[in-house]
C-alpha cells in the first residue's frame, strides 16, 4: 500500500466521518427539541461510529492492532445502540442496570477476536456475523413498528438497516484487514444517506401528526366556544323576551287604557326593538319550527327591512343535527347581512341542498362583487370558523366579477 493510497482512503473515511458527525448532531438537536429518547441514543450511536471511523484511519496509517481493537469495540457498541434506538422508537425501551453488562462483553469479545485468536479470518467472520445480525435485527424492529406507526419513514429505515446488515457480510470476503476501504466507504455512505432520509421522513411525520393533533384540539375548542356562545345568546334572548318583553307589554297596555296613546306608541316601538334583538340573538323559529321555517323567516325579514328581494330554494327533507342547523342559519344570516351592506345588489338567491352525506348552502347576489385585494372581514372569519368547526368548507368567490357567491359545504351523517 502506498502513502498516496493511504492518504486517499483516510480522506474518504474523513468524508464519511463528517457526514456521520452531521447526522449525530442532527439527532442531538432533535432530542433537545422533542426530548424523545431514541434521538439521544441515535446521536450517541453515530458519535461512536465516528470514533470507529477514526480508529480505522489510525490503523491504516499505523498498522497497530490496538486501533483495530478500538474499531471493533466501537463497531459493536454503535450497532447495539442503533438497535436500542429502534426498540425505543417501536415499544418504549427502558434502560436497566444489567444492560450495562453488554459494554464489557463487547470489549472482551473484541479483545478476544483481535488479540486472542491467531486466525484473523475466524475473528473477522465471527465479528461480521455479530454485526450483520444486530443490524438486520434493527431493521426487523423497524419493520414491526410499521404496525403501530405506519409511515414511509419506518419502511425506509427497515430496508436501509436490513440491506446494510447484508452488506456487512462481505467484510471477510472483500474488506478483511482494512482492504477495499474505498468500496466499503462508498456503500456505507449510501446507507447513511438512506438512514438520513428515513430520519427526515420520521421527523416530518411526527411534525405532521403533532400539527394534526393541535388542529383537532383547536377545532374542538372552537366547537365548544361556539356552542357556549349560542347557549348564552339563547339565554339572553329568552330573558329579553320573557322579562323585558312582558314588562314593556304590560306598560303599553296600561298607557293605552289610560289614554296615553303617544307614550304607548313609543313603548310599542321599544317593545318591537326588544323582540327584534331577541330574534337576532336566537331566532325562536329555529328552536320551535326548525331550520326551514327559520330560513324562510330570515329571508322574509331581510327582504322586508332592506327591500332587497331574497329568493330561497330548499331541497331535501332530512333532519339535520342541531349544531349543523345553527351553522347553516348563522352563515346565511351573515351572508345576507353582507349583501345588504356592501353588495349594492338588486337580488339575492339562496339555496339549501340537504343530501345523504352533506348539506350545501349557497348565497349569491348580483351586486358589484369583491374589489381586488379585499381582506376577509370579521363576519367572513366567523362564518369560516363555524363551518370549519363543523368539519366543512367555506368558499367565497366574486373577485373581478359581478356578484359574490358564498358556499358552505358541511358533511353530515343522515340516520335512516
Amino acid at each position: 500500500m502506498t502513502l498516496d493510497r493511504t492518504f486517499v482512503e483516510c480522506s474518504v473515511l474523513g468524508f464519511q466521518s463528517v457526514l456521520t458527525t452531521a447526522l449525530a448532531i442532527t439527532c442531538y438537536v432533535l432530542w433537545l427539541r422533542q426530548r424523545r429518547d431514541y434521538f439521544l441514543t441515535w446521536s450517541a450511536a453515530w458519535f461512536l461510529y465516528v470514533v470507529r471511523l477514526s480508529a480505522m484511519s489510525a490503523f491504516l496509517v499505523r498498522r497497530d492492532m490496538i486501533w483495530l481493537f478500538v474499531h471493533q469495540v466501537m463497531t459493536g457498541l454503535s450497532a447495539m445502540l442503533l438497535l436500542v434506538a429502534a426498540w425505543q422508537f417501536s415499544r418504549g425501551f427502558v434502560w436497566r442496570p444489567w444492560h450495562l453488562v453488554i459494554a464489557p462483553l463487547m470489549v472482551a469479545w473484541a479483545w478476544l477476536t483481535i488479540f486472542g485468536m491467531h486466525s484473523m479470518l475466524v475473528a473477522g467472520v465471527t465479528s461480521t456475523i455479530l454485526l450483520a445480525s444486530v443490524t438486520i435485527w434493527t431493521g426487523i424492529v423497524f419493520w414491526r413498528a410499521r404496525g403501530k406507526r405506519p409511515s414511509g419513514a419506518t419502511t425506509v429505515l427497515t430496508w436501509a438497516f436490513v440491506l446494510w446488515g447484508v452488506h456487512h457480510l462481505d467484510y471477510p470476503l472483500l474488506r478483511g484487514f482494512g482492504a477495499a476501504v474505498l468500496y466499503g466507504v462508498f456503500i456505507d455512505v449510501l446507507f447513511l444517506f438512506a438512514i438520513s432520509l428515513g430520519l427526515l421522513f420520521l421527523v416530518l411525520g411526527d411534525e405532521r401528526a403533532r400539527l394534526a393533533a393541535r388542529t383537532a384540539e383547536l377545532e374542538q375548542l372552537t366547537r365548544l366556544l361556539l356552542r357556549a356562545q349560542e347557549d348564552e345568546r339563547r339565554r339572553i334572548a329568552r330573558e329579553l323576551h320573557d322579562e323585558a318583553g312582558q314588562a314593556l307589554t304590560a306598560v303599553k297596555i296600561e298607557l293605552d287604557l289610560d289614554g296615553h296613546t303617544s307614550a304607548g306608541a313609543r313603548v310599542g316601538q321599544a317593545l318591537a326593538q326588544v323582540r327584534d334583538l331577541s330574534n337576532l340573538l336566537r331566532p325562536s323559529a329555529l328552536d320551535d319550527l326548525g331550520l326551514a321555517a327559520a330560513l324562510r323567516a330570515l329571508a322574509a325579514d331581510v327582504s322586508e327591512r332592506s327591500r332587497l328581494p331574497v329568493a330561497l330554494e330548499m331541497s331535501g327533507t332530512h333532519a339535520l343535527p342541531a349544531d349543523v342547523e345553527v351553522v347553516i342559519y348563522r352563515v346565511m344570516q351573515e351572508a345576507l347581512t353582507n349583501a345588504v351592506r356592501h353588495a349594492c345588489a338588486s337580488m339575492v338567491r339562496a339555496r339549501l341542498e340537504v343530501g345523504d352525506r352533506s348539506v350545501i348552502l349557497t348565497v349569491e347576489d348580483d351586486g358589484q362583487g369583491l374589489s381586488p385585494g379585499a381582506h376577509p372581514s370579521l363576519g367572513w372569519l366567523g362564518m369560516q370558523e363555524r363551518v370549519t368547526a363543523a368539519g366543512g368548507t367555506l368558499s367565497v368567490s366574486g373577485y373581478d366579477v359581478p356578484g359574490v357567491r358564498v358556499e358552505a359545504r358541511i358533511p353530515v351523517e343522515i340516520s335512516s
